[in-house]
């Protein structure tokens, strides 16, 4: 019998080096629980190449998918949020602003931009899930009437790409004004002959879906979306019984008429384009 003895320390094989990863390279489906490299789901617009799974997008990612070119403008960069209760929970209202500013880099958990699509000159509004679960403060409810505003005073179509944990509770009663304010600009867009388009998004909850979110003229949903108003579980406590499979969900949603059409993402820029062909003929 023959041993291998090592004479020499330090010897290193590919196998025994130390292979660096960045933070954040690789990412599990929630979905299909495969493991992938993060760039190849930004490649595919943040959708999943396994199982179409749709992670979150921020609304800069949704500008630049949409807008002709990625040529857009974007508006009411200069509008913070306050804390007039001096709201605090487990910590300070004014204190979670400034950490998730410097978190995420967001001014609110809304942008608005207006750019073409497919030669379409049009007002755009999306959330951001990242800041507070998209909630609805006073700021968000003001970049969607802005933005509404902006629609119907330059004679363009208005698209609110929503996602959405609700209204914002630190800010109270204000908040939820935001729905009357929304809804009463809506009134204007649709006295002004002009179309409102709403791409409903995983999720899709609380006073937005009470307002803006469903009184469009055309619902659009990413595949898998939650959209409701309360959670399954309020609602089951408060009807006294089990509720369908998936009946919050987009897929269940659309065979009950609630919403008109289920896009995958990665063709969402090509039916707006197709729709606003038609509603602007």
């Amino acid at each position: 019998m023959s041993w291998f003895i090592r004479k020499s320390a330090g010897i290193k094989t590919k196998t025994s080096q130390q292979i660096e990863v960045p933070d954040g390279q690789w990412v599990k489906c929630s979905g299909c629980s495969e493991t992938m490299n993060r760039r190849e789901i930004e490649r595919n617009h943040r959708v999943c190449p396994k199982c179409t799974y749709h992670f979150k997008m921020s609304s800069l990612g949704y500008f630049d998918l949409l807008f002709d070119d990625q040529e857009y403008e974007l508006f009411d960069q200069n509008l913070t949020p306050t804390d007039p209760l001096l709201f605090t929970d487990r910590k300070k209202y004014a204190d979670r602003l400034t950490q998730t500013r410097e978190k995420t880099g967001l001014i609110d958990a809304a942008r608005a931009a207006a750019g073409k699509i497919h030669g379409h000159q049009t007002s755009v509004a999306a959330m951001d899930f990242g800041f507070i679960g998209g909630s609805m403060g006073s700021v968000v409810g003001e970049i969607i009437t802005r933005t509404i505003k902006r629609g119907y005073e330059n004679k363009w179509p208005v698209l609110v790409i929503s996602q959405s944990g609700g209204a914002r509770m630190m800010e109270g009663a204000l908040s939820l004004m935001q729905m009357a304010k929304t809804s009463a600009h809506l009134a204007k867009l649709d006295d002004a002959g002009l179309p409102f388009i709403v791409l409903l998004t995983n999720p899709t909850t609380g006073g937005v879906t009470a307002s803006f979110a469903m009184l469009g003229d055309l619902h659009l949903a990413e595949p898998g979306a939650l959209i409701g108003f309360a959670g399954p579980r309020v609602i089951r406590e408060t009807m006294g019984q089990d509720l369908p499979a998936g009946f919050q969900t987009s897929e269940f949603l659309v065979e009950k008429g609630f919403i008109d059409r289920i896009v995958d993402r990665r063709s969402l820029r090509d039916e707006l384009g197709h729709l606003l062909d038609m509603v602007r003929a």
